[in-house]
């Protein structure tokens, strides 16, 4: 049967998709899943063994009303995505009207459908599973006893039900996929399967968020009517939601206006957006009455995190340029300067992070002290110092900044990946051509005009990379902070990541730390995306 052509191409992609099984397993287990697992344990009163199903409470004790208003917007991205599938998707069947794709649509759409199935069953056994040490607990425990329970996990109520529903999706999956590529087999099967099948897992996931969205908040106003108050979640999603969308085609407006020829559509359009912008700001007044009963510790964490990694990013970034810039010259000793600036980045987090410690002490014997008194100045608490540079400099308190404590983290985090973007932006100015800075300097350009039209521009994608890393890296940051902080200092240099490990640590509240897990990861994907989308076309790939 392989011997044919037909057969020689079933062969060679099962091949193909062979090669590509460990990655994709890879992806699934350490990518997928984790955010999968931290999405349904933040559903349930979770503390060390599986609890009750609580939907999105530990959303709305998290986020307050802003919860169901995020979950909102996550069905109706799961809406837009597989809308955009489907739009992929009808692109190719127009181009292979020639052949009929029925049973392709057929198989993606079966498939998609038994994922979910598998998914389900899944997330149903797992708890059971788990609860396995409490069944056993007081029993002699041994393999044998532990093998039973676990065979038992499979037939109990609920499970045993999803199983079989999932075993007959899979049947149903094999049957229409054996068909597909087998009996009605075209050049475009694959990615008709491939498509209809991810738009039907986007679809049918953003029915179950927002039927779970819906249900939630139902529940939550009419526990408030019960206790005689008012809850306005759907007044507040129609406002808030309406503001970031006035605002979105602000920006888009204002886009327009930039590149608009005549100054009466310029001046029109910066008119329009400004309009827009004013409205949305105006609509997203109820954000503030949205969070109004959000978790302060968790706000303060979030905030502490932006604040951290406002303060790194750009100073590590230009620092290293800079460095890079003048290793790139041609200097003696260039090779020992580079790995001199290496060598903070490869070194333990928690050697370089106790050296600190050391430096920053609040003795007045310490290093940093030390050096502060050779100026005349008073010695500083540094990382005991709970209070703001700007308070500590007598500056008003809307000019506030972050804690003396979390300035010594930016300072720590600063200087251990300077060496590291140092040796990005070195192999970036290699692959730039020594021909245009020729042709420069006989044009009569000086140095700054050099760095600024020719080698800032050829930059542009590594900055791009160096700059989307350290934000996804600052806003996951844990073991430096970890290490360096103290109780003195409190809540002021704990970060979004901080607080979590805190409350899954110390309070035991599994469930309510993976709600805050998910969030965080939402945002740092959003981040993602906008910035994918904004500095993405500033990028000049020569």
């Amino acid at each position: 049967m392989l011997n044919t052509r037909r057969g020689r191409l079933l062969k060679e992609n099962l091949t193909a998709y062979l090669f590509l099984a460990p990655a994709g397993i890879l992806i699934l287990l350490f990518g997928l899943f984790p955010v999968a697992f931290a999405f349904f344990v933040s559903l349930h009163r979770w503390r060390r063994f599986p609890d009750n199903y609580i939907g999105l409470a530990n959303y709305e004790k998290a986020l307050g009303n802003l919860g169901y208003i995020l979950f909102f917007w996550l069905a109706l991205l799961a809406f837009a995505a597989a809308l955009r599938v489907s739009r992929g998707l009808l692109q190719t069947l127009r181009r292979s009207e020639t052949t009929n794709q029925s049973m392709p649509l057929l198989a993606g759409v079966v498939s998609g459908y038994a994922a979910l199935l598998a998914l389900d069953w899944f997330f149903k056994l797992i708890p059971v599973i788990m609860l396995i040490p409490r069944q056993v607990r007081g029993q002699n425990v041994s393999l044998a006893l532990f093998m039973e329970k676990f065979g038992e996990s499979f037939t109990s109520p609920g499970v045993y039900e999803a199983g079989n529903l999932m075993l007959l999706g899979f049947l149903a999956a094999a049957a229409a996929l054996a068909l597909a590529l087998w009996r009605f087999r075209s050049d475009s099967s694959a990615e008709v399967i491939v498509r209809s099948g991810i738009a039907t897992t986007l679809m049918l996931a953003a029915v179950f968020l927002l039927r779970l969205t819906i249900d939630q908040t139902n529940l939550a106003i009419a526990a408030a009517r019960d206790s005689g108050e008012a809850l306005p979640i759907w007044s507040q999603l129609v406002f808030v939601s309406a503001g970031v969308g006035l605002i979105a085609s602000a920006y888009v407006i204002f886009q327009r206006g930039i590149r608009a020829q005549s100054n009466q559509r310029f001046a029109l359009l910066v008119l329009s957006g400004l309009s827009l912008a004013v409205g949305g700001y105006l609509l997203m007044a109820e954000a503030p009455a949205a969070l109004s009963a959000a978790d302060d510790d968790l706000l303060q964490g979030f905030w502490v995190t932006v604040m951290y990694a406002g303060g790194t990013v750009p100073v590590q970034l230009t620092i290293g340029l800079l460095l890079a810039y003048l290793l790139f010259q041609p200097i003696r000793f260039r090779s020992f300067f580079r790995m001199v600036y290496f060598i903070p980045y490869i070194t333990p987090f928690v050697a370089t992070s106790i050296v600190f410690r050391v430096i920053f002490d609040a003795g007045k014997t310490a290093p940093a002290n030390r050096m502060l008194a050779i100026v005349g100045i008073e010695p500083q608490r540094w990382i005991l110092e709970r209070s703001s540079i700007g308070s500590l400099l007598g500056l008003p308190d809307f000019l506030a900044g972050p804690a003396l404590a979390l300035i010594v983290i930016m300072i720590y985090s600063t200087w251990t990946y300077i060496g590291y973007d140092a040796v990005i932006f070195l192999a970036g100015l290699g692959n730039i051509s020594g021909e245009l800075y020729e042709a420069a300097r006989i044009d009569g350009a000086n140095g700054w005009r050099i760095f600024r039209h020719i080698t800032l521009p050829l930059l542009s994608p590594t900055i791009f990379f160096l700059s989307l890393v350290a934000i996804i890296g600052t806003f996951q940051a844990f073991t430096q902070i970890w290490i360096l902080r103290t109780g003195a200092v409190g809540s002021k240099v704990n970060t979004a990541s901080v607080f979590i490990f805190d409350e899954l640590q110390n309070s035991n509240r599994y469930g309510y730390a993976s709600s805050m897990a998910f969030v965080l990861f939402a945002l740092i994907l959003l981040m993602t995306l906008f910035q994918n989308r904004i500095m993405g076309r500033r990028v000049f790939y020569g």
